[in-house]
């Protein structure tokens, strides 16, 4: 144990300057008999304590005094003396930091930084006004300005953009890219001239080299190929001209060895070919851009840089998309064609070529070729390979035969054919179900065959049979409801461009409903709709559709009764009519589809297929996840907003189905379009309101009985508010007028 400390006086621990009244220090009067209890070394920090100083001299208040003061019974023995003078600064110096500060916030304007409300010494936080913060608009980017107003620095944090620099007051402004270091600075490019560049015509040798590959002479010459020295041998030239104007070259060794000019311009080669062409092929390389002349296509340009080793997992922005530059300098020329056949190297690398220039010219408008083989085993690598060993007409047969190019979660009912086929025909063996095990429950939940034929192929009935299903089970189909009436002389009539909600409870048919509704326009106006659909299976929404269209059964199941089912024939003229017909939005893994990504592929089908109409069905199959500061009420409002402006700006009636939220004390009636889970701007924001319900009690009418009601209609002109009265056909799934159902009894 240490022995304890001699107690020493004040005066001995602390210097004269702090007992004197130094300008950094409490001047303090201490008595004689003042002693330092335990450690000296605390006191050495005694100046710190601000809360020492006292309100009155005569009268220690112990509240004021540190702990370690009040347990060694120390208390302020008489007056303080407090320093009064005042340092203010110059009416100068006022008047030259705010002069300063203008002037460095002047350079931020610049740029674009805006920096009204930042604080000198301090850190703001804003949106950068480079990014705009992405899509979810984050304040990402940090602005500050030095306390001496000499020097503003920034940066933005988000990794797609990193912008920061900094500015003085006395100097430029520097601004650089996190990802590069570099300024931020577009270079000028470099002219450059066939003198310039010794280019001179093509000699024989290389004439006939070409002419070996199939490229004529005056193809050769209409695209300007030259020759130059270079290295003490002579090398091809490929001159890329705009408005026949120099802008770049080429060149290239026998050997397949590629360079350009420097600090040029990138433009596609040939790019003058494609000024007013509503039809361009893109192709890989500068010789197969002339082998497509050969072919007899002038309306074809190449790549200047090649193809990338593999496709890039984002797109950058434009700025810094420097491997494809030239898609950007030639976006005019781009922009005017409805049609851009991919004409790419079948490798790897040329794959993921087609891919880059389709994600950024749009995939909607593009088509892509696919190679034949030129012998048993190898197919074309290209172009030129198909123009050397099948010869032009070949060629023309494979642009001839372009496809569309694949849009991933696009489909027809092409695609699924082998599954319907599959589904028709039952191979499987499981496609009408299971028996549970219990025939009184089999009555019920298993969907077993009503006296089935072999693998559910096709039986003969007869005709009386056939006769008498029809008169009972079929009748006309409800009038189109392009012209629906409503009680005799309300009526609603389907616009393109404007959006309707459908609601109403589970099981009461609103997706049959609108299903029955396509067909009908597709009968009468020849409508072509594209369907997102995340409660039907492809197999099952192709089934549904084609006993409305055909007005028979898919199967020989019990739900057909005695009436016979679809025939082989049958079956693919319906496929013919599906494929030309629907188009369909499916979600290919196991995320969940936000609204974007139905629109951006509705988009699609709208340019590509002319589609007219798009169903969502339902509201809640899509992804809604949303910021934390945003309201279910906010993020349904923006969300309907965009579907508007969809169907707006591409003229397409949108059908969107949002089931109601739990109905407490639910009595039968139809709920109202209030009643839909989420939010009222479904009412509110939509053009018309729907409400599809099917009676359920047998005192009140026939279970078959649908009742049709329309709670809003925006447009006077198209339609009124009503109700209108259906009949179901549980067999094919068709929706009949009750008038004409009880005339053709």
């Amino acid at each position: 144990m240490m022995p304890p400390l001699p107690r020493r006086s004040l005066h001995t621990l602390l210097p004269s300057s702090f007992l004197m009244g130094g300008s950094k220090h409490i001047p303090m009067r201490c008595s004689a008999a003042a002693a330092v209890p335990g450690s000296p070394y605390r006191l050495l920090h005694l100046h710190t304590h601000r809360r020492l100083v006292l309100q009155s001299p005569r009268s220690p208040n112990s509240k004021y005094l540190p702990s370690c003061l009040k347990s060694a019974r120390f208390f302020s023995v008489g007056p303080l003396m407090v320093n009064k003078t005042v340092h203010l600064p110059k009416p100068d110096d006022k008047m030259v930091d705010t002069e300063r500060l203008a002037r460095l916030k002047s350079k931020l304007a610049e740029v674009g930084i805006k920096c009204g409300s930042c604080q000198p010494g301090k850190y703001s936080r804003m949106t950068c006004p480079q990014c705009k913060g992405g899509s979810s608009e984050e304040k990402s980017f940090s602005l500050f300005i030095r306390e001496d107003l000499q020097l503003a620095m920034w940066s933005c944090f988000r990794a797609k953009c990193g912008w920061r620099g900094t500015a003085k007051v006395s100097e430029e402004v520097k601004a650089h890219n996190l990802r590069s270091d570099e300024p931020l600075q577009v270079k000028g490019h470099r002219k450059i001239s066939e003198r310039e560049l010794q280019l001179e015509p093509l000699c024989e040798e290389l004439v006939a080299y070409f002419s070996e590959r199939m490229i004529s002479a005056e193809t050769l010459r209409r695209n300007a190929v030259m020759q130059r020295k270079y290295n003490d041998q002579i090398v091809i030239a490929f001159t890329y001209r705009r408005n026949g104007t120099l802008v770049g070259c080429k060149y290239r060794e026998v050997s397949k060895k590629f360079w350009q000019e420097r600090d040029t311009e990138k433009i596609f080669y040939g790019l003058d070919d494609i000024k007013q062409a509503n039809d361009i092929i893109i192709v890989e390389g500068e010789v197969d851009k002339l082998s497509m002349e050969e072919a007899g296509y002038r309306n074809c340009v190449s790549v200047p840089d090649g193809a990338p080793a593999k496709v890039s997992e984002e797109i950058p922005n434009e700025k810094e998309d420097k491997k494809f530059q030239y898609l950007w300098t030639c976006k005019e020329y781009l922009d005017k064609a409805s049609r851009i056949i991919l004409a790419t190297d079948v490798d790897p690398p040329g794959q993921a070529l087609a891919e880059e220039i389709a994600r950024r010219i749009g995939k909607e408008r593009c088509w892509r070729v696919k190679w034949p083989k030129k012998n048993s085993t190898d197919v074309c690598k290209d172009a030129n390979e198909v123009l050397m060993y099948l010869g032009p007409d070949a060629l023309r047969k494979v642009v001839e035969n372009a496809e569309l190019y694949p849009i991933r979660g696009l489909f027809t009912f092409s695609d699924f054919f082998h599954e319907i086929d599959a589904y028709y025909h039952c191979h499987h063996g499981f496609e009408l179900g299971v028996s549970t095990g219990w025939k009184a429950l089999d009555e019920l939940y298993n969907t077993s065959l009503a006296n089935p034929a072999p693998n559910c192929q096709d039986s003969p009935r007869s005709s009386s049979n056939q006769s008498q299903s029809n008169q009972v089970l079929l009748a006309t189909a409800w009038e189109p409801l392009t012209h629906f009436f409503l009680d005799g002389f309300y009526h609603l009539k389907v616009v393109p461009g404007e959006l309707t909600v459908i609601t109403g409870v589970p099981n009461s048919g609103k997706s049959e409903w609108i299903d029955a509704l396509l067909c009908n326009i597709n009968e009468s106006h020849g409508w072509k709709f594209v369907l997102c659909s995340m409660e039907n299976k492809v197999r099952d929404h192709a089934r549904k559709l084609l006993e409305k269209h055909i007005k028979k059964p898919f199967f020989n199941a019990r739900y057909g009764g005695s009436l016979e089912r679809m025939s082989v024939e049958e079956l693919e003229q319906g496929k013919e009519w599906l494929n030309d017909a629907f188009h369909l939005i499916r979600c290919e893994d196991d995320c969940l589809p936000s609204i974007k990504w139905v629109l951006t592929l509705a988009k699609a089908a709208v340019l590509r297929y002319g589609v007219r109409g798009l169903v969502i069905d339902p509201y809640n199959e899509l992804d809604h996840q949303r910021p934390a500061n945003q309201t279910e009420t906010e993020y349904v409002s923006q969300m309907l907003t965009r579907i508007k402006r969809f169907a707006q700006h591409h003229s397409c009636h949108v059908w969107f189905v949002a089931h109601p939220r739990q109905l407490q004390h639910w009595d039968g009636c139809p709920p109202n379009i209030y009643d839909i889970s989420g939010s009222a701007h479904f009412i509110n924001k939509c053009d018309n309101g729907i409400v599809i319900h099917r009676n359920r009690d047998k005192k009140a009418g026939p279970l078959d009985r649908v009742q049709v009601c329309v709670r809003k209609v925006r447009n006077k002109v198209i339609g009124n508010i009503g109700e209108a009265f259906l009949s179901y056909n549980r067999i094919t799934g068709e929706f009949l007028d009750i008038d004409d159902k009880d005339q053709k009894k």
